[in-house]
């Protein structure tokens, strides 16, 4: 799950999303009705939500929009209480206490995101681990903020030896799954993922309402359906850091059916007693935050679960891995580079295929 924004386990955008185009849908129905946006915070950020009612809102019944706030703000507290290590009461909470050899009952939902992440976790080489949550602990990203500085090589290593998915196992049950624990002091972190699992559960609840036309957006993660005011699929524009501070969008891309997540170290972070920035996100490989040229990775994918998972594998393996597995894979990948005392960007071929 997320962090709190005050808190360094939010995984921040690095990349600034920028939205162009959030006015209204499609011609014809621009002019029968406005386009609704509703707005709250979760997962220690903000959500908006911005959707055409069907023209035949009436005949379908669809809920005013204070109801549809009302169970959207319902979905996303569930969310947290299966997910957040902030929520000790949380199904994850609950699993991190557990002993070795001791299971959980899990819901659907949490099944279906570790299920998910663990089949990223295939296809990024193992970039992506949700068993990191000791790594995440002992360098003061976790829940526990008393620890303000890094760990010796004893509290490194002894945090090393319990990362790794084969200690743990998922077993589906009927109505969500069985989740084990294999080792001592394993601990789950799901917050390269549970954001974007967020985006995509209230999209497909505006889904079962037959809203046609829609942009979602949590914490900057974003999905997209239908078209714009000019009858045109969504237009958003990602932003390089210098480009922030000018407020000009540096790239803009369609979302046709698709959602687009970012990855990065730009603003979250905390500086170590050398004065080093310290980055929140840690390879599962060597233990340690990561150190390369990176600035932000943002994916464009069919889910923005999928797109939030490898936004933060692909920052974790660096420019180069990242934007050799895009091409293998054939994914949307846009990265911002640091490039002396600016940035630099590169794109893979499908990434290119979104700029209009």
């Amino acid at each position: 799950m997320k962090k709190p924004t005050s808190s360094p386990i939010l995984r921040t955008l690095w990349a600034c999303v920028c939205l162009l185009a959030v006015a209204a849908c499609s011609p014809k129905a621009s002019q029968q009705t406005q386009f609704i946006t509703l707005r709250g915070e979760t997962m220690g950020t903000t959500y908006t939500v911005k959707y055409l009612p069907p023209d035949n809102q009436v005949e379908t019944l669809i809920p005013e929009e204070i109801q549809i706030q009302q169970q959207l703000n319902i979905l996303l507290a569930d969310i947290n209480r299966q997910m957040s290590t902030y929520d000790p009461e949380s199904e994850i909470s609950r699993f991190n206490r557990l002993n070795s050899g001791e299971s959980l009952d899990i819901s659907a939902d949490f099944a279906h995101v570790l299920n998910e992440a663990v089949a990223l976790h295939a296809r990024t080489e193992g970039a992506l681990d949700i068993t990191i949550g000791p790594l995440v602990n002992v360098w003061g990203f976790g829940p526990d903020k008393s620890i303000t500085h890094a760990p010796d090589a004893a509290a490194l290593a002894a945090a090393r030896q319990k990362v790794g998915l084969d200690k743990i196992r998922i077993e589906p049950q009927e109505n969500g799954a069985k989740l084990s624990k294999l080792a001592e002091g394993v601990a789950l972190d799901l917050s390269a993922i549970a954001k974007g699992f967020g985006v995509d559960k209230l999209a497909q609840h505006l889904d079962s309402l037959d809203v046609q036309h829609y942009l979602v957006e949590i914490g900057g993660e974003l999905r997209g359906k239908g078209y714009n005011a000019q009858g045109a699929p969504w237009r958003v524009g990602i932003e390089t850091p210098q480009a922030a501070q000018q407020g000009s969008s540096q790239i803009v891309i369609t979302l046709q059916q698709q959602a687009l997540a970012t990855s990065g170290d730009y603003r979250n972070f905390r500086t170590d007693e050398a004065g080093q920035r310290v980055s929140h996100i840690i390879d599962p490989a060597s233990g340690m935050p990561i150190r390369h040229r990176l600035a932000s990775v943002s994916v464009v994918a069919d889910t923005a679960t999928t797109a939030d998972g490898l936004a933060t594998a692909l920052f974790v393996l660096g420019e180069d891995k990242a934007l050799a597995l895009a091409e293998q894979h054939g994914w949307a990948v846009f990265v911002i580079v640091h490039n002396g005392d600016g940035f630099r960007t590169e794109m893979s071929s499908a990434f290119k295929q979104l700029i209009p």
